[in-house]
């Protein structure tokens, strides 16, 4: 496939346009109204029915009548009807006519000649969309060039507006903002050009729509419509597209360019199995050597996302965090607060290490408490260190636990149980607060203490759930030690690889969990590699392209309210493109989207969408207002509304379907 598409888009770069795009089988009328905007055009019904009707959103060409080799036409797109200066007349006309033809009328009134002629004229109202033009003068002497705007403009009766079809119009839809046509490797077939659902009149040759994968790369790309309307579909066409660009070794940006990472977050789990909709074909079939797949479960042929949480304690907790933070109890936003990392300013200063080490050592024991499986290997049970400070806190449970010593955690769990029971009376700790102007237990260590004990109060018996609401993470804790699971998944993006994760069982939280930390680990190494390697050399810190693919995405990414630039995802639609890394998002929410991703996305797909507050939204960029009509009105699988970051404009097309055999 790879080749006969090269050849097809190869060969429009030999299309004489200018010479193509005046045919007399194409005329349509003529404009009576020009401006830098708009173009209002005249045109009979037998123009329309000879070049096969006018659909709304349908390109033409408006050509300078005065030069016999034209160097330049003007892109129209047809918005709708406007009204001629004879309408009214016309109307009273066309009225009178079926009155006197009404079926009580004595005599059948034939409709004259002159009368019926001016009954087949309209008016249509364009938007002005750029100019082809032949560059004269210059290194690119005779090149054909496309300007989004309308450098200057005669009277109208100077013009002609015609249709493009065929070759003409595949030359069009399918030029690029750098000066040409596709052509080259990693640009691929997406689907044909579609104006309107009703498909009365089917070309003779389709009009074929291509893309190119660069587009996508380090860029924002948007995919927008309702359930069952070929998101989904035309990712997974991205997802070819780059493959095969990834697999090319062609020269970008002054390099060889290295091979793509990808990764899916595969919320309803269609691209990591087969299913009907692709004729038995997900990603991972078409790919299987280049895929990886992940699970919050365990499943055949997928590996499993989970952290030991005792060994890998700040990346349990980080979980922990995205699964209560719907939580608003007091006691567990204290908890959702706590900070383990190691500040490297303080580690030589013993007093911090000592605080430290408590809350490592409480947090752990709380997991312990929720019923977080140790290794059943007895010699690499959990065993927690740190100060107990005082002979006298070593004995408040009634026999001597010496926590220096290194300690079990059911041990530790005695020891800080009873260091909290008795936390209001025992003498040591008012001693220790009149001496040093600082509670033994700082504001972390009691929060966490609330936890294990289940007491709100030192003083109270137990009146909270504590450590119960730790359960729900018992799923993503293991009792194995191994790599964490960010950490492989970035070795494989680096590598090239194409990775699945299957997040089809999990709860929004836990989907919002997951995807958050693994796109955290993405940029941060994206932006170490940045940071000591700017100019991107080849070596140990260069950064390949990653794409990252997320679906659903109104469950994972920020609302539109949300203004934290700090969040990843706001971070990655801002800073992405410097650290080589592309976002493809698709959603039927298109209002719920944080408008700093929105505001920095560059290839948008859109299909129907049936909510004038999402159309708001989409209106707001481009001129896809011109299509708002029609995306709330056709409900057709595949047909979206494309506009790339090469492409000057929006182009209707209805997309192929995703199987093995066109891959």
């Amino acid at each position: 496939m790879a080749i006969t598409t090269l050849r097809q888009i190869t060969s429009l770069a030999n299309i004489d346009f200018f010479a193509s795009c005046r045919g007399e089988e194409c005329f349509v009328g003529r404009p009576f109204y020009i401006d830098y905007g708009k173009l209002h055009v005249l045109v009979n019904d037998k123009h329309k029915q000879d070049v096969g009707g006018i659909s709304e959103g349908c390109f033409l060409l408006c050509s300078y009548d005065r030069e016999k080799s034209p160097t330049e036409v003007v892109l129209v797109r047809v918005l709708g009807p406007t009204k001629l200066p004879t309408d009214q007349d016309v109307v009273a006309a066309m009225v009178d006519y079926y009155k006197e033809s009404a079926p009580t009328a004595s005599v059948q009134s034939p409709l004259d000649s002159f009368t019926r002629y001016e009954f087949q004229f309209s008016g249509l109202e364009c938007r002005v969309l750029g100019t082809f033009y032949k560059v004269l003068g210059g290194p690119n002497n005779g090149k054909v060039a496309f300007g989004s705007d309308l450098e200057n403009f005669y009277s109208a009766n100077n013009y002609s507006v015609y249709k493009p079809s065929g070759r003409v119009l595949e030359y069009i839809v399918n030029f690029k903002e750098d000066g040409g046509v596709i052509g080259g490797v990693g640009d691929a077939r997406v689907g044909e050009v579609r104006y309107s659902s009703t498909l009365r009149v089917v070309p003779a040759e389709p009009v074929c729509v291509y893309v190119s994968a660069t587009d996508f790369l380090a860029k924002r790309t948007a995919l927008f419509g309702m359930t069952r309307t070929g998101k989904s579909n035309t990712v997974k066409k991205i997802i070819q597209c780059v493959e095969q660009l990834s697999d090319s070794k062609i020269q970008y940006e002054d390099e060889e360019l290295a091979p793509i990472g990808q990764i899916i977050f595969d919320v309803n789990g269609e691209y990591a199995n087969p299913n009907r909709q692709d004729e038995g074909t997900a990603i991972y079939e078409l790919y299987k050597s280049k895929v990886a797949r992940y699970s919050t479960i365990n499943k055949n042929g997928f590996k499993v996302m989970k952290v030991n949480f005792y060994r890998d304690f700040e990346q349990g907790f980080g979980l922990l965090q995205g699964i209560l933070a719907d939580d608003d109890s007091d006691y567990v936003r204290a908890f959702r607060a706590l900070d383990f990392s190691l500040d490297p300013d303080l580690a030589n200063d013993p007093s911090y290490v000592t605080r430290r080490d408590r809350r490592i050592a409480a947090f752990q024991c709380c997991l312990k408490a929720a019923g977080y499986p140790e290794p059943s290997d007895l010699s690499k049970r959990v065993k927690v260190k740190f100060s107990g400070e005082s002979t006298t806190l070593n004995g408040l449970s009634g026999r001597t636990i010496n926590p220096s010593d290194g300690i079990t955690l059911d041990d530790a769990t005695i020891w800080f149980t009873s260091v909290w029971e008795k936390y209001s009376e025992e003498p040591f700790f008012q001693t220790y607060k009149r001496k040093r102007n600082k509670e033994w237990a700082d504001d972390d260590l009691k929060a966490l203490l609330r936890l294990l004990t289940l007491r709100n109060e030192n003083n109270n018996k137990a009146n909270i759930s504590g450590y119960i609401k730790l359960i729900p993470g018992r799923n993503l804790h293991t009792n194995t030690v191994g790599k964490l699971y960010e950490d492989e998944i970035l070795e494989l993006l680096r590598d090239g690889k194409i990775v699945i994760v299957d997040l089809s069982e999990g709860e929004p939280s836990i989907q919002r969990t997951y995807s958050e930390r693994i796109c955290q680990r993405i940029f941060t190494d994206g932006m170490r590699r940045f940071i000591s390697n700017p100019t991107n050399e080849r070596g140990n810190n260069y950064a390949n392209f990653i794409q990252m693919y997320f679906e659903e995405a109104h469950n994972l990414f920020p609302k539109k309210d949300d203004k934290d630039l700090a969040q990843i995802y706001n971070r990655l639609a801002k800073e992405g493109a410097k650290l080589r890394i592309g976002i493809n998002y698709a959603t039927q929410e298109v209002s719920s989207i944080s408008s700093n991703i929105l505001k920095n996305t560059q290839n948008w797909f859109i299909s129907h969408l049936n909510n004038r507050d999402e159309l708001r939204e989409i209106e707001k960029f481009y001129d896809f207002a011109d299509f708002t009509g029609s995306l709330q009105r056709a409900t057709d699988k595949g047909f979206i509304r494309m506009k790339t970051y090469s492409n000057a404009f929006i182009v209707p097309v209805q997309v192929d379907r995703f199987t093995a055999k066109n891959a």
